[in-house]
């Protein structure tokens, strides 16, 4: 299963940028990734239990991930687990860490996780959608901070 990590320097402290990270109002402001982001069940605000449907863009053929917050730790740590079964996946897994860097600048670690399917073509989907998704999530981390430092 293709695991990468990602990590990026914002010039803002870590509950700010969790907060932007999780205000699904503001989510396309700054999400380069994405055409629509909403969260299900009539939730108000992102938490442990909630869930949320992100669809992206051309680029990705506007797939939908549905995910579940599994872990919500305002300010340090929020991940998610895939609950549907969009086209090439499998499995899905994220976490997105924050730590402090001293005052008004944070560290974000972006941790992904993923399976493709069919499982038969897993050895060629995968090399494919792990350059994909590095190149996206790479876009989308850069977007954020230029939101945040803005």
């Amino acid at each position: 299963m293709p695991r990468d990590k990602l990590s990026i320097e914002i010039n803002a402290e870590c509950q700010a940028v969790f907060d932007v990270v999780h205000d699904y109002d503001r989510r396309l402001r700054w999400d380069c990734m994405l055409s629509d982001a909403r969260l299900l069940g009539g939730a108000q605000r992102a938490g442990r239990g909630v869930r949320s449907v992100c669809t992206g863009r051309w680029t990705t053929a506007y797939f939908a991930l549905e995910t579940e917050y599994v872990s919500f730790d305002p300010g340090r740590v929020a991940a998610v687990r895939l609950t549907n079964a969009p086209p090439l996946f499998s499995r899905f897994a994220a976490s997105i860490r924050h730590q402090p860097l001293g005052e008004n600048r944070s560290l974000l670690i972006y941790t992904y996780s993923f399976g493709a399917r069919p499982v038969w073509l897993a050895s060629v989907l995968e090399p494919t959608m792990s350059v994909m998704l590095r190149r996206e999530t790479r876009a989308r981390l850069r977007a954020l901070r230029d939101y945040v430092e803005r």
